[in-house]
């Protein structure tokens, strides 16, 4: 369905059997809240970014401009906002214009995570280029912080704006003083590490590959874990009022855990795709999570339960046939991007069908980068296996597919077993 068409559908003044926010062509990656709580921002892998009205849940603008993937977005106050992407750029814009007024280079790798200092001068941007860079909203060149080892997923300015968090795969969260001493911090972890968020009170948790959240002092100092679910978790949210931490999964579930008691308090359970996107409105009393399936779902973070009847709603399960095949089950976390048969159109990722031979970057209608063209990979059993062992982007350089990877041997094989038969013309 058109963009345009979508909009149409979602009229001033819709009931709440359609408040849902539908418009996204893509996984949404990044959202975020504005301090009065009537609006939203969302970032997706479609490219785009979409301004919602939260009060008559419509799309009140759609911004274009990043030419891959918007994985991060902040609201920088007095009405301008910051995108960030898989192209290595952010973009500021002024909210209600058509282009943006600046644009920051220097990345060299996809954008991942934003976030703004308390007192709103400077932007913070983290990349897989390794790096974490501080922009002067004002004006200037950034500062470089170059210590990461790996892609870098996270990062956040601690409450009283004196430094900054950073979370890694490289098994470290690190905080940089912001005045001062120039050395960070560097906590060693037990995981790969996806997402960061820090509290009011200066308590920092961070989101781990192992599905748990963990708590440091502001200090560094390790207080604490709660395991949220089983599967990765990718995106975190701490409420305002500092009650609860919102932890949401590729498994597609979101764990609400109380922070004072250190116990998971409520699992949010949506249609099984992962979940990329959380945030708490301000009032701390409603979370937004964006999903895999295009969708930006409204909760009662107290309850646990969807706010919109139709957010119970899922279509047809397309692994259905495939119930109780653990391959099936590996593939669900990239069903939303890929389709698997041949009647079956290209999404957010090209189709897979008939992938066994087909060389690299090839599949029909589908608009690849030049970077995987140039490439010289067939897919084979063996090739798809070492994709999901080492991770898309040290493979697969150049691409759009988000990291994941498949530590298991025994189910990357079962993955493999799974789309032989699936991808079969």
């Amino acid at each position: 369905m058109a963009l345009a068409a979508v909009l149409i559908a979602l009229p001033i003044g819709a009931t709440s059997a359609v408040a849902q926010l539908r418009g996204h062509g893509g996984p949404v990656r990044a959202l975020a809240i504005s301090a009065d709580g009537q609006s939203a921002i969302s970032g997706s892998f479609d490219s785009t970014v979409i301004r919602w009205s939260l009060t008559r849940n419509t799309a009140e603008q759609v911004l274009r401009f990043h030419s891959d993937a918007v994985n991060a977005v902040a609201l920088l106050g007095e009405g301008r906002t910051a995108t960030a992407g898989a192209d290595g750029r952010i973009a500021l814009w002024t909210l209600g214009k058509a282009e943006p007024d600046a644009v920051l280079e220097g990345h060299t790798a996809p954008i991942v995570a934003l976030a703004v200092s308390p007192d709103g001068a400077t932007l913070a941007s983290a990349s897989w280029d390794h790096t974490v860079r501080l922009w002067p909203l004002a004006g200037g060149a950034p500062r470089v912080l170059d210590e990461h080892t790996q892609n870098v997923n996270g990062v956040a300015f601690t409450a009283d704006g004196r430094a900054l968090v950073s979370v890694s795969y490289d098994l470290s969260v690190r905080i940089w003083p912001l005045s001062g001493a120039q050395t960070p911090t560097v906590v060693p972890m037990p995981t790969p590490l996806n997402a960061v968020a820090a509290g009011a009170d200066g308590e920092i948790a961070v989101g781990g590959a192992d599905g748990k959240v963990y708590f440091l002092t502001a200090g560094g100092v390790r207080t604490g874990e709660v395991a949220a679910g089983s599967r990765p978790v990718i995106s975190i949210a701490i409420s305002p009022d500092g009650a609860h931490v919102a932890a949401a999964g590729i498994g597609g579930a979101v764990g609400v855990i109380d922070r004072k008691a250190r116990t998971l308090a409520r699992t949010l359970v949506g249609p099984g795709l992962p979940v990329w996107s959380v945030v708490f409105s301000r009032d701390s009393r409603t979370l937004l999570t964006g999903g895999a399936d295009n969708i930006i779902r409204r909760w009662n973070a107290a309850t646990g339960e969807p706010v919109d009847p139709l957010l119970v709603e899922t279509a047809g399960d397309p692994l259905a046939a495939y119930a109780g095949d653990r391959g099936a089950e590996v593939f669900r976390a990239c069903v939303a991007c890929h389709t698997l048969g041949a009647d079956q159109a290209n999404r957010a990722g090209p189709t897979l069908a008939g992938i066994f031979g087909r060389r690299i970057a090839t599949a029909p209608g589908y608009n690849f980068s030049e970077a995987l063209k140039r490439l010289d990979i067939v897919w084979t059993p063996e090739t798809v296996s070492k994709l999901f062992e080492v991770g898309p982007q040290a493979y697969t350089p150049g691409t759009k597919m988000p990291e994941q990877r498949i530590g298991s041997e025994q189910d990357r094989a079962a993955l493999v077993q799974f789309l032989e038969r699936a991808t079969k013309r």
